[in-house]
């Protein structure tokens, strides 16, 4: 299987990254950092032209573009974020890679895609109704995420492809772990990565026919 991950140089992108290359598949990695999996294309996924001429880079068939970039705002999920301070430049930038960068990375790969390839989104439970946090962007570009997973399924469904959203609440990466243990995450258990893997092979294993599959990975607080 050929498949691409989008922001793959930390977190959540590199532990998919590593997953599927460890069991030996073809994984092309995108991001702006390097990648020590796969084959790493340099690109900036807010970059619309980037994008456009990815199709040429990659010149083969896609079976799965897993889109797993995320940013958010300054201070986001701590006490030291403040809206009225978040310079509008802030707020498209989170769209843009969060948002509008799978759309057109779906679109721009389509051509690449054959009948049974799939498209895995990575959302945030912080997108089901009423569950939004503080952070204006970084929230709608997780509620507009999960629409356009919506939309591309059914768009994309005479074609075969299958497309759905993973909505994870905090993943233990070590970067959610260093947010924890000094204090700038409240005190919790994290969601283990090997659980959002599973989800991933999961949903990667359904068949194209399923519209908009969704999952959502809670944490349980007692």
């Amino acid at each position: 299987m050929r498949i691409v991950v989008a922001g793959a140089s930390r977190g959540i992108g590199a532990a998919v990254a590593g997953h599927y290359a460890g069991r030996g598949e073809e994984v092309i990695a995108l991001s702006r950092g390097a990648v020590p999996y796969g084959r790493w294309m340099s690109i900036d996924l807010a970059d619309a032209v980037q994008i456009a001429a990815l199709p040429e880079r990659i010149g083969g068939p896609v079976d799965a573009l897993l889109y797993t970039g995320g940013i958010w705002e300054d201070g986001a999920f701590t006490k030291a974020y403040r809206f009225a301070a978040s310079p509008p430049e802030e707020a498209q930038r989170v769209i843009a890679v969060n948002t509008v960068a799978p759309i057109l990375l779906t679109q721009a790969l389509l051509p690449l895609m054959p009948s049974g390839a799939r498209v895995v989104f990575v959302g945030s439970l912080t997108a089901m109704d009423n569950t939004a946090s503080p952070e204006v962007a970084n929230s709608a570009s997780k509620y507009g995420l999960r629409g356009a997973a919506q939309a591309l399924a059914k768009t994309l469904h005479p074609m075969g492809i299958g497309v759905g959203v993973i909505n994870p609440g905090n993943v233990a990466t070590d970067e959610v772990l260093s947010d924890i243990s000094e204090g700038r995450f409240p005190d919790q258990e994290a969601i283990p990565l090997a659980d959002l893997l599973a989800a991933f092979d999961f949903a990667l294993a359904l068949s194209p026919a399923s519209v908009a599959t969704e999952i959502n990975l809670a944490q349980i607080r007692v």
